[in-house]
């Protein structure tokens, strides 16, 4: 299938207002041999595999055809979300020109486009390669993505930032890669408070210095059931009752899939409470203890003397 077999079969796909839109003229302008007709936007993040497939599913193709389609060279196997699609120079230039957008405008919206350095390779490749479990992408809000796919599907998978683990606008999420489904978050309204107060402590210059912290200590309490057990086991129990495919994923317990949305309202109250400490002159750690807590809403907050908490908090001389 050539690059023309793909605009053919994408002017029979395009509803008539589509098509009356690309005139003779404009099809000439568009700096590309072949470009496409449809115009599918890529998401925030978005996987090179998520974007290329909601393509081809706009083009009524397999992934394959579109890339071949392209003029790309498909080499191994792999599926969402345990594998991803590696592309060199030359291929993400193709697709490029088939999306008719430009390069570093793609480059910047999938933050894992080109990953080979193939710049001796003259063919435009495209590679599968597996990902660690740490690496690997979740499922992306299902209105955004039917609202960029042209209404053709709702499936695409993104590898999200810290401070973009939820869609607030639809109030869905998806903490978790084994999740094949997004969690809707409507019954938990403190988590849509809590991504606003993370959009504003970007602003401070320890945010991710601050963040990190705050995240371990928060995994550490809600993995060995300390401080806050009561209060996240009332979040996941609403969460579950409102998304029952949290209790049904076989592979791994509601408990561990939630657990990032679960505490990540404390996380962002932590993580804030750290950013306000003064640098230069150290408060006791007692003190900063019980402004935590404060913050946090619990009586008292007792920290083992040799524990990640208190040694975070103890400055090194």
């Amino acid at each position: 299938m050539s690059r023309t077999d793909i605009t053919d079969r994408a002017a029979a796909a395009a509803v008539p207002a589509q098509r009356g839109v690309l005139t003779t003229q404009a099809w000439l302008q568009v700096p590309s041999a072949a470009p496409g007709v449809l115009r599918v936007r890529p998401l925030t993040g978005e996987a090179t595999a998520s974007y290329v497939q909601r393509l081809a599913t706009a083009y009524r193709l397999t992934l394959p055809q579109l890339l071949h389609g392209a003029g790309i060279a498909l080499t191994g196997h792999g599926n969402l979300p345990a594998a991803e699609l590696h592309l060199n120079h030359n291929a993400a230039q193709h697709l490029a020109g088939l999306t008719r957008t430009p390069l570093p405008h793609l480059t910047r919206a999938l933050p894992r486009l080109v990953t080979d350095d193939d710049t001796h390779h003259t063919a435009a490749i495209a590679r599968w390669k597996r990902l660690e479990a740490g690496q690997q992408p979740v499922r992306a809000c299902t209105l955004c993505t039917r609202h960029r796919s042209q209404n053709a599907t709702d499936t695409a998978w993104v590898h999200p930032a810290p401070h973009r683990l939820m869609c607030p606008r639809h109030q869905q999420a998806a903490p978790d890669p084994r999740l094949t489904s997004t969690v809707r978050t409507w019954a938990v309204p403190e988590l849509v408070t809590a991504h606003h107060t993370h959009q504003r402590l970007l602003r401070h210059p320890r945010a991710t210095t601050a963040w990190t912290a705050a995240r371990a200590i928060t995994t550490r309490w809600y993995d060995h059931q300390q401080h806050l057990t009561h209060r996240w086991h009332t979040r996941l129990t609403r969460l579950c009752a409102t998304n029952p495919h949290l209790t049904t994923t076989h592979s791994a317990s509601p408990t561990l899939l939630a657990r990032d949305l679960v505490t990540y309202p404390e996380t962002i109250t932590f993580a804030r409470t750290l950013t306000t400490l003064p640098r230069q002159q150290h408060p006791s750690v007692g003190h900063t203890l019980s402004l935590i807590a404060h913050r946090l809403g619990l009586p008292r907050l007792a920290s083992n003397a040799n524990g990640p908490l208190r040694a975070l908090l103890t400055p090194t001389r």
